[in-house]
């Protein structure tokens, strides 16, 4: 291997370095659902807790973390080989007892809910992990790609509240850095279209509508993917900050359609960019369309910054 630079566990973390350089700095936030039902209380107050005005208040967002809330994540296999299948073998830790958790309350039909991405989040893959009765999950994976990925594993302790539990990953091989994806709205996948329309603004809660359509036709008929028609992962560009956000309505309620719209209510704090991953199955295949949107004080469509609107607003305040 003459070309590249061979990852290990060393390199691994310079590459984690790395992504952060693409980071936007600033305050630490998250993009984060309005509450909505009892359904979602449990990731909600993950995110945002409520003042005594009744305004919601943003904290600390998950996975920036490998132990939080008296848990902590046991990556047994923190290096991988790039390009061949492996086993990711993890456990969660109860930081009091020693023991590997074991008793889990079912979130969206799975006990946990196990995400892993590049740190130039190009590459995105959400994983269903089996668990042995000690407490080990494992789950095959295949990265193509060399460099230094973040593992997040999203769950809720019986009886206690939702956490999301974040450690670094490294895949061996050659490494190339890549930059994260310019912004798009529109994401192709194996004949579909998916259309992201709506705008992220710090501070403000706003409906993000995803549309589907295939061969120019829309998709009516999205078959239900972990209790809902879509699910959406967001991951801040720099620290890869993990914020789990499901859609505004549920099958069987009576009111949302299965398609070709998807909506979620969503606030980013911060400015700066995100990385967008919305799962949909159709004619029983699961799908992931990826989005790369910017959060600013003054966005033009579909988040994208817009300087003449920015220099509009400062004119505006400026009078």
């Amino acid at each position: 291997m003459n070309t590249g630079l061979r990852i290990t566990v060393f390199a691994a973390a310079l590459a984690a370095t790395f992504g952060t350089a693409f980071g936007v700095g600033g305050s630490v936030g998250e993009l984060s659902p309005a509450p909505k039902s009892a359904a979602h209380d449990g990731h909600a107050a993950a995110g945002h807790e409520q003042t005594s005005g009744g305004h919601e208040a943003a904290v600390s967002p998950g996975g920036l973390q490998v132990s939080q809330a008296g848990y902590t994540l046991d990556l047994k296999t923190p290096l991988l080989e790039a390009g061949e299948k492996s086993e990711l073998r993890f456990a969660v830790v109860h930081d009091g007892t020693g023991h590997s958790l074991t008793a889990y309350q079912r979130e969206h039909g799975k006990e946990l809910h196990l995400i892993l991405a590049s740190r130039d989040l190009t590459v995105y893959r959400h994983l269903h992990p089996t668990r042995a009765s000690d407490g080990t999950w494992s789950t095959p994976v295949e990265l193509s790609k060399a460099g230094s990925y973040r593992v997040f594993a999203d769950f809720k302790p019986e009886g206690g509240a939702a956490v999301t539990l974040g450690t670094d990953l490294a895949a061996a091989g050659t490494y190339k850095p890549a930059a994260l994806p310019e912004h798009n709205v529109t994401a192709d996948i194996d004949g579909y279209e998916v259309k992201l329309k709506g705008d992220l603004i710090p501070g403000r809660a706003r409906e993000l509508t995803l549309t589907v359509t295939k061969d120019g036709k829309p998709v009516q008929d999205l078959q239900p993917y972990l209790g809902a028609y879509g699910h959406l992962v967001a991951l801040r560009s720099g620290d890869l900050a993990y914020l789990h956000v499901h859609p505004n309505g549920e099958p069987g309620d009576g009111k949302t359609q299965s398609g070709p719209e998807v909506s979620f209510t969503a606030t980013a704090p911060s400015v700066g960019a995100y990385r967008l991953f919305l799962d949909f199955q159709h004619q029983g295949k699961v799908r992931t369309a990826a989005f790369t949107v910017h959060a600013s004080a003054a966005v033009g469509e579909s988040g994208k910054p817009s300087p003449a609107q920015s220099d509009t607003e400062e004119a505006g305040h400026a009078h």
